[in-house]
């Protein structure tokens, strides 16, 4: 990896490429957090920690700058661990595997982390700087945003002492962010029943595979392809035509990417085989036709396997299947106030087969409006309880408002225009940002959001782009200065 680091800004992409060989999954940040602790004090900067595992790292003003309000950086510490199926890698030990594309830079079959480990490096080369120029500074280092916000929510009043906030998490280098959607989680539950099968029956193993997968929320208006849809629709039709029996359906893994894969076991009459094998490569061709400008690399395949020990009850089949068939999935309503933005959203993650007898259904719903998260979460439910589920929902997260009379927006945008030559765009964003639960922490906080560009998040095909990075970081230093 050592290309990453000569790239330019050199002082970022150093830092860069030593978070790669800190493992920091979500709710296993300890050795991020240990790694940010020791860098804190190496540069003899005062740093503590929380007692989720907060860490905030405080920087003085630079000579003539002492009397500057004090500005808050902040990115999350934990990355999306997501990989291709063939790939080889613990994410609670290994490092990231990364390397120059071109003009981008992109792991091995893995997710990169650049979401949002480019902004904790951004951070790192701020306070380890000597020459540049700014006030008080305190880089705050969140855990936990990508699976519940839990650094977000745990964080007290009186940790912080500035009141304007720079979040480092976005991934459109060009533009700037005053206000994101608000989300929750619901999650169904099916018991099932194990039965045997005829001791003559044939197993097969179905993958869906090859699709580009991505975030949930600023990727769910791509048209992408959903690996437990596309699953869904097969195993649907094939119980309809075929009589098959159900084992096993993993699909998807976290709530907040689009399902790229998924894999279900099928156990049926020897003299369907010819059938079903014939059945789902038609299957196949139709799907790949339908996604062919989306999803060029997906793939649909059936082989025999090993026949398995049971076989799920027909009737939980059956309320499975339809549910997921029923289950609304991608762009619920675009918005009216802002054209060509998503407004609400929900995203069918993941199918698992939990414990003993029980299957597990993820998924999370967006909305830029309180009111419309609830609705859409509310119809996800509905479709569940009527086939017999156990349906629960998280206590959500509220939004971010924007604020067009926003100061650091105003000194951001004007600092990006003379800097560039060009007025960046200032917009909300549908991803979910940590920034609404820190308003209600810290009431009339101002806030903005910037980064570089990024590419496939919360999927192994995640890249950053690298020329982006410059200009990411000369507009972050540049509005350091630049606050009165």
């Amino acid at each position: 990896m050592s290309d990453i680091k000569n790239l330019e800004p050199k002082v970022v992409w150093s830092h860069f490429n030593d978070i790669l060989a800190v493992p920091r999954p979500s709710k296993k940040e300890e050795k991020i957090i240990e790694f940010l602790m020791e860098f804190g004090k190496k540069h003899n900067l005062e740093t503590k920690r929380d007692e989720i595992g907060n860490v905030l790292i405080s920087k003085p003003a630079t000579p003539g700058k002492e009397k500057v309000k004090t500005i808050i950086l902040q990115s999350h510490t934990d990355m999306v661990c997501e990989k291709n199926s063939y790939v080889e890698h613990d994410f609670e030990n290994d490092p990231i595997k990364a390397h120059v594309d071109g003009e981008w830079v992109t792991a091995e079959g893995t997710t990169l982390g650049a979401d949002d480990g480019i902004g904790i490096a951004a951070q790192m080369a701020i306070l380890s700087a000597k020459d540049l120029v700014h006030g008080p500074i305190e880089c705050l280092f969140t855990v936990d945003e990508e699976t519940g916000l839990s650094g977000a929510f745990a964080l007290q009043p009186g940790f912080l002492t500035g009141n304007t906030l720079i979040n480092l998490d976005s991934e459109d280098e060009g533009e700037l962010f005053i206000g994101c959607a608000g989300g929750i989680d619901t999650v169904a539950k099916f018991k099932y029943k194990k039965e045997k099968f005829p001791n003559k029956s044939v197993a097969f193993k179905i993958s869906v595979t090859g699709l580009k997968g991505g975030h949930s929320g600023d990727e769910i208006d791509k048209g992408l392809g959903n690996s437990n849809k596309i699953m869904t629709r097969l195993l649907s039709d094939a119980l309809f035509l075929y009589k098959i029996r159900l084992s096993d359906f993993d699909g998807g893994n976290l709530r907040n990417a689009i399902p790229r894969e998924a894999f279900a076991t099928i156990v049926t009459a020897p003299k369907r085989k010819e059938e079903i094998e014939e059945y789902v490569n038609e299957f196949a061709e139709k799907i790949k036709f339908e996604l062919s400008i989306t999803e060029p690399d997906l793939s649909i395949t059936i082989e025999k396997a090993e026949l398995p020990k049971f076989v799920i009850d027909k009737k939980t089949t059956r309320n499975l299947l339809g549910a997921l068939y029923a289950c609304p999935h991608g762009v619920i309503n675009m918005s009216a106030k802002m054209p060509g933005m998503v407004e609400t959203s929900t995203n069918l993650a993941s199918v698992k087969f939990k414990g003993k007898n029980f299957i597990e259904v993820t998924t999370s719903q967006r909305s830029d409006i309180d009111s419309g998260k609830y609705y859409v979460a509310n119809m996800v439910s509905s479709v569940f309880n009527m086939a017999g589920a156990k349906v629960k929902q998280s206590s959500g997260y509220p939004g971010w408002t924007p604020n067009p009379n926003s100061d650091i927006m105003k000194l951001s945008r004007d600092t990006y225009t003379k800097l560039f030559g060009k007025v960046p765009v200032v917009r909300s964003i549908h991803a979910g940002l940590e920034c609404g639960l820190f308003l209600e922490k810290y009431p009339g906080m101002d806030m903005i959001s910037f980064g570089p560009t990024l590419r496939n998040v919360h999927s192994p095909d995640e890249k950053i782009h690298i020329g982006t990075v410059q200009k990411f970081w000369d507009l972050l230093v540049e509005v350091l200065k630049a606050v009165k």
